[in-house]
């Protein structure tokens, strides 16, 4: 496919994300960026949150998974599906209660200003490596069948797509974010859809014939009881329970858009309705992941390898789009990246802004007019933008795994000190020595890493997996209630 047709539906897909800015952004003030006006339909919430949380990870790397781990991805899904009803019955509740618009300013109100801070600071810590993990992954592919074409470096390409999220973004935030992801959400979704179809067609598939033929391929295992495993089922659901409480629930860039809600139970709705979504639409990525492999073999395709030698799952779907499936396929496949692309950082930009102008600076409660609060918001947005950049650079320079691990993994660590913090504040009226909130928060991941890397030594042959997140969540809050103050209690 030419680079310049490529580069042609990104162009378009572009006009109409500036098009939706354009318009959402046009009676936008400095509260709109961070709260939509509280105006946002529920339901475009919800579906733009598909987007937010399958991004290109989800796109490219989860069908490419497959062949080394069956469809045992889905037991991580529906861990995910339980733990969105906790988000939305025991933290959207305090969230509203409280009026927030950074979800950490809960933890200033519930234990001091250095709880607050360390909280911000973990989500911050996250989400950059988080958003620099999936927009890497879709750089990488864009860069590879559009950029390498014309002789432009990697660094200059991500600094390209980067730049355009700014376009859209830095005016509107929140109140256009809400209706980009709903656009992108929905190119997400036809990708994932026509690529099946068109790989149906080229195995001459009916629709019963494909859904036979991925049911008795050996990809289609979905639980694995071995408790030695990293994918044992009990492991695989409680840590997706878990991530999606701390990455969903305590993180500000998924908050941000329930908060815009018009209501507490327009919140849940959407919360709760898209749990059901989310579970069905990564059958589908699942199912599209063994069809690959099925197309791969039956055609004589080998799998690319990477500098090591070694299977690449997560360049085995743009290659088949791009180079064997035909030009329907190639579009389609575009498409869905693209929106991923876009979807995987877009908001992360307005949401570290909110956060480090709120729960750092508290800009808001400064005498500045509103033109100054508004320009230093613009440049807070911009800094992110370049420090995001940087990120993946440095993200390129270091991973040597599937990205889709490598991001789950800096969760287990990295969100566990939100969990611990949340969780003691949600559950306890326990007051404690706010001013030591960051020590405990630094000691739980790294006991958890020594954890993790002496497991196989120490529990004969074990090996965590997503359950980390739980463990380091536990001994946040152990460590919590050590520097407890004594006979003071929350009221």
């Amino acid at each position: 496919m030419s680079p310049w047709f490529i580069v042609s539906c990104i162009g378009v897909y572009f006009g109409l994300l500036l098009l939706i800015a354009w318009y959402t952004s046009k009676k936008a003030t400095n509260k709109s960026y961070f709260t939509g006006d509280h105006v946002s339909p529920w339901i475009a919430v919800a579906f733009g949150m598909i987007g937010d949380s399958l991004s290109g990870v989800t796109f490219i790397s989860v069908p490419g998974q497959v062949g080394q781990n069956n469809f045992y991805y889905l037991q991580l899904v529906l861990g995910y599906f339980a733990g969105y009803f906790v988000v939305s019955r025991v933290l959207l509740p305090v969230y509203y209660k409280m009026n927030l618009i950074s979800i950490y300013s809960y933890l200033l109100e519930r234990f001091g200003v250095v709880s607050q801070k360390t909280g911000a600071f973990f989500f911050i810590l996250s989400r950059l490596l988080g958003a620099a993990g999936r927009l890497y992954l879709a750089a990488m592919v864009i860069q590879l069948f559009v950029f390498d074409a014309f002789g432009v470096p990697f660094a200059l390409s991500v600094a390209i797509i980067i730049g355009l999220m700014l376009l859209y973004t830095y005016r509107g935030g929140i109140k256009t974010l809400v209706w980009t992801d709903t656009l992108q959400s929905g190119f997400l979704l036809l990708g994932v859809i026509f690529s099946i179809w068109f790989i149906s067609k080229e195995l001459n598939f009916s629709l019963w014939e494909m859904a036979v033929s991925v049911k008795e391929s050996p990809y289609s295992q979905v639980f694995d009881f071995n408790w030695m495993h990293k994918s044992n089922f009990v492991k695989q659901f409680l840590g997706g329970a878990f991530i999606t409480i701390a990455m969903t629930g305590l993180d500000q860039n998924m908050m941000q858009k329930n908060l815009s809600c018009k209501s507490l139970n327009d919140a849940q709705k959407n919360m709760e309705s898209f749990s059901f979504v989310v579970v069905l639409v990564n059958v589908f990525f699942l199912s599209l992941g063994a069809l690959l492999y099925i197309y791969a073999q039956q055609k004589g395709i080998a799998i690319p390898l990477n500098e090591a030698g070694q299977n690449d799952t997560d360049k085995l779907f743009p290659m088949l789009a791009l180079q064997y499936l035909g030009s329907g396929a190639g579009i389609v496949f575009i498409i869905g990246l693209t929106a991923a692309t876009f979807s995987s950082a877009d908001s992360v930009l307005t949401t570290l802004t909110t956060s480090f102008y709120l729960d750092f600076l508290n800009i808001e409660q400064s005498q500045h007019s509103e033109a100054k609060k508004t320009n230093i918001r613009m440049l807070i947005h911009f800094a992110f933008a370049i420090l995001l950049l940087l990120v993946i650079l440095g993200f390129k320079a270091l991973n040597n795994k599937a990205i889709i691990d490598t991001i789950l993994m800096v969760a287990s660590y990295t969100y566990g000190p939100l969990l611990g913090l949340f969780f003691f504040g949600i559950f306890t009226k326990i007051q404690i020595k706010d001013k030591y909130v960051w020590l405990i928060s630094i000691i739980a991941p790294c006991l958890c890493y020594i954890l993790n890397e002496n497991a196989t030594l120490w529990f004969h042959g074990y090996k965590f997996g997503y359950e980390l997140l739980l463990i380091n969540g536990i001994i946040t809050f152990i460590g919590l209630y050590l520097i407890r103050k004594q006979s003071k209690k929350y009221q």
